[in-house]
């Protein structure tokens, strides 16, 4: 198994995974939405509100605001040795107190922690108009996707198979494929059509290219041919800031690699076991 990477910015990332197997990459997928923890709004108190929102709506747009999230200082709850008790450890607690007339956003929640607050302080909770009021106080844990959407640590991730276009001898350059191709994927060059440089990787595998050379009474069958690589992805992977997406990653795979390796250590008890 290789992974190369295309592209690796603070919130996205994309890579080419290759001489893996569909049950692989999607084992990934699941991994990276499902299974990094990350830190989110769990417990929300709330001692006057005023607003338009009922309380349960208030305390879902808050549970959803992305929280930045250090996962070298954090433990679930379960885990941690204050035995569920709630310590610095295991849970940030924020605390908003306004009054409007104002818009309430993320950056008006006050964390115990100051290295631990909201991913973007611009995202607006409530509008307060004159006379209203907002006291609450929230407490985020550290908690995976499985549980609840709010743990998701990326927006989007998802793969596709890798691209592959055949151009046969049956090419006459014409350009119909070319013209037809929704992300420029292909170009004419002399007496045939090619491949972009550089674009293969763009193409989504719509073959609108070969509808379009079939419909130039070349045959039954297309000049240009489109199939995939099924030992080959790709992947698109943007993260909602809470960790880095290159985190993200990381941690998909150590999850993978942990659960293989506890299975690895059943089979080889159960074995032990009937010997």
């Amino acid at each position: 198994m290789e992974i190369v990477f295309g592209r690796l910015d603070e919130r996205v990332a994309q890579f080419t995974l290759s001489s893996s197997s569909v049950a692989f990459a999607n084992s990934l997928r699941r991994a990276m939405m499902g299974e990094v923890p990350t830190l989110a709004i769990e417990d929300i108190r709330i001692y006057d509100n005023t607003s338009v929102l009922f309380d349960e709506m208030l305390a879902h747009r808050i549970g959803m605001i992305p929280l930045k999230t250090d996962l070298s200082r954090f433990v679930r709850k379960e885990d941690c040795t204050c035995e569920g008790a709630g310590c610095p450890h295991c849970q940030v607690t924020f605390t908003i107190t306004i009054e409007g007339p104002t818009t309430v956003f993320s950056g008006d929640m006050i964390s115990d922690d100051p290295m631990t607050g909201p991913v973007e302080a611009n995202i607006p909770i409530v509008k307060l108009w004159e006379d209203q009021k907002l006291v609450l106080e929230a407490v985020a844990v550290l908690n995976i996707g499985t549980e609840h959407a709010k743990w998701q640590p990326t927006i989007a991730c998802g793969y596709k198979e890798y691209p592959v276009i055949e151009i046969t001898d049956q090419c006459d350059g014409c350009g119909m494929c070319v013209d037809e191709c929704p992300r420029n994927v292909l170009e004419v060059k002399g007496q045939t059509v090619r491949v972009v440089d550089g674009k293969l990787e763009a193409c989504s595998l719509c073959r609108l290219c070969e509808k379009a050379c079939i419909g130039t009474g070349i045959g039954e069958e297309s000049a240009i041919k489109i199939d995939t690589d099924e030992t080959k992805f790709l992947f698109v992977v943007e993260g909602d800031g809470s960790l880095s997406a290159q985190q993200i990653v990381e941690e998909g795979l150590r999850y993978i690699r942990s659960r293989s390796d506890t299975l690895v250590e059943a089979l080889q008890e159960i074995s032990t076991e009937g010997l």
